[in-house]
């Protein structure tokens, strides 16, 4: 891992919430190739660790990149690339790296809407959580409630989404409502390690633990910023809403550990020359990268997989509940984006379109209207862009734009840590924070209270600051803020 700067390098402000590192920041070898860029209010780069501002100028120097490298709003240290990084590289001349996607592959969000109001859940919001807390496993280790043959498991690597449809776990139209119809093309299960299938033979279906949570939220009508577009996505004031964070799992994590100790030993080979180890890449070309695109599609497909089980066990807690078929109570899915992926997609560099294999670590994919990979029902309005905080403060629902292509269609993710793991456990008490929320009224059920004081509110930045910043750019426009009421957290 490469040692934190003393001092933060010369940063330009270019507009009123855009900073730029010039290219001149890194003279030895390698050299920047593109600016550094940072989105940002004033206080958000106040509060920005000096980290980012490393690690996004060392993204700068990998071969191939265009434009510039970018860190979003919610921007923190990372592995490599700061989580919030986002960089294109040219196919033919550029570079894949592991470590601009992060090991939980296909990491995302998925957003579901209700008919319910607040009035209707409040009476229940215990039993509500405790059922969905028994229904989605949560925490290290956990274990699905679907188990897997081996060839079934292939067919989950390969079809995503549309196999859990196919086989009772879901709705037709839930397959329109996910990123990439919840199958990414060209997944390759000779591709991923005997290991790496072990790992994720049985999580198909959990939470996991971490930041990973299923909340229930309202919508306030005061959080309602666009009614207009609020309505064309299914939102109305004092509604209820379920959202999930979580992505591939142990599986994604060990095609990630795979495949940067493939690359690792071969880059010098290669003629890759990199500032950080963990910057480990191959030339996209490469039968290397190849390989590692085609597994960590896998991976992404059962990302995908994993948060479609989840919705089926949700719409299942519901209706148990509420004594109700889950189509009655309206537990249609809004969206599914993931924030942790690379893609093969065509952007303009320099006025023309080029081919690109796009990198987003802790970033979403925003596109607006005019894309043709935005889903029909949303052509209207642009992709929705779900966006979660911290369980204390609440999350977001946004829309993508069509000026997003300055960020090559490319926004935050979350809130962004500003305390480590470590130092939220030192600083907070699980119990003491779980009461603290319940006289807020957020009823929480966690697996460990050592991992729920991870997740404390003040451990994160100001998820509105967040929101604002990618809204003033005009890359995405928030729509709604959703509140917390109740949580599953690993």
């Amino acid at each position: 891992m490469i040692q934190l700067p003393k001092e933060r390098p010369p940063i330009k402000q270019i507009s009123e919430v855009v900073w730029e590192i010039s290219p001149d920041y890194k003279k030895d070898e390698p050299r920047m190739l593109v600016p550094a860029r940072i989105y940002a209010t004033k206080k958000l780069m106040e509060q920005m660790d000096a980290g980012v501002m490393e690690q996004i100028s060392n993204v700068a120097c990998l071969p191939g990149i265009q434009k510039a490298a970018m860190a979003m709003p919610d921007a923190h240290w990372g592995y490599g690339f700061p989580v919030g990084g986002v960089a294109a590289f040219d196919t033919e001349k550029g570079i894949i790296s592991p470590g601009g996607i992060r090991y939980d592959i296909n990491c995302g969000m998925r957003l579901m809407r209700t008919n319910l109001t607040w009035d209707d859940v409040k009476p229940k919001i215990k039993p509500l959580v405790d059922t969905l807390f028994k229904l989605v496993p949560a925490g290290v280790g956990a274990h699905g409630f679907v188990k897997l043959t081996p060839q079934q498991h292939k067919e989950v690597m390969v079809d995503g989404t549309k196999w859990c449809v196919k086989n009772g776990y879901g709705w037709p139209e839930d397959i329109a409502r996910t990123e990439d119809e919840g199958a990414i093309e060209g997944a390759d299960p000779s591709k991923v390690s005997d290991m790496a299938i072990k790992r994720g033979a049985a999580g198909l279906g959990t939470l996991g633990s971490g930041n990973h949570y299923l909340e229930v939220q309202i919508v306030k009508k005061e959080n309602i910023f666009d009614e207009n577009l609020a309505k064309k996505l299914g939102i109305f004031p004092n509604q209820v809403v379920v959202m999930v964070h979580c992505g591939s799992r142990g599986f994604g994590h060990q095609i990630c550990t795979d495949y940067v100790s493939n690359f690792r030993p071969k880059m010098a080979g290669w003629g890759l020359k990199v500032r950080d180890d963990e910057l480990a890449c191959a030339p996209f070309k490469s039968k290397e990268a190849q390989d590692y695109l085609a597994a960590m599609r896998c991976a992404a497909n059962y990302g995908f997989a994993n948060r479609q089980l989840i919705l089926h066990r949700i719409r299942e807690g519901f209706s148990q509940i509420f004594a109700q078929d889950a189509e009655k109570l309206g537990l249609n899915m809004i969206y599914d984006v993931a924030h942790n992926i690379a893609k093969v997609e065509e952007h303009k560099v320099d006025g023309k379109k080029m081919e690109v294999v796009m990198h987003r670590k802790g970033a979403t994919r925003c596109f607006g209207p005019s894309r043709k990979e935005t889903p029909k029902l949303y052509r209207e309005t642009g992709q929705p862009v779900i966006v979660g905080g911290s369980m204390e403060t609440g999350s977001y629902l946004c829309v993508g734009t069509d000026k997003s292509e300055e960020t090559f269609g490319s926004t935050m993710h979350g809130a962004g840590r500003t305390m480590s793991r470590a130092a939220a456990k030192r600083s907070f008490r699980g119990e003491e924070l779980k009461k603290k929320m319940l006289d807020r009224g957020i009823y929480v059920h966690a697996v460990s209270m050592p991992e729920l004081a991870e997740e404390a509110g003040s451990a994160y930045k100001d998820i509105n600051e967040v929101i604002e910043t990618m809204d003033i750019a005009g890359i995405s426009k928030k729509v709604c803020r959703f509140l917390p009421v109740g949580n599953v957290k690993g």
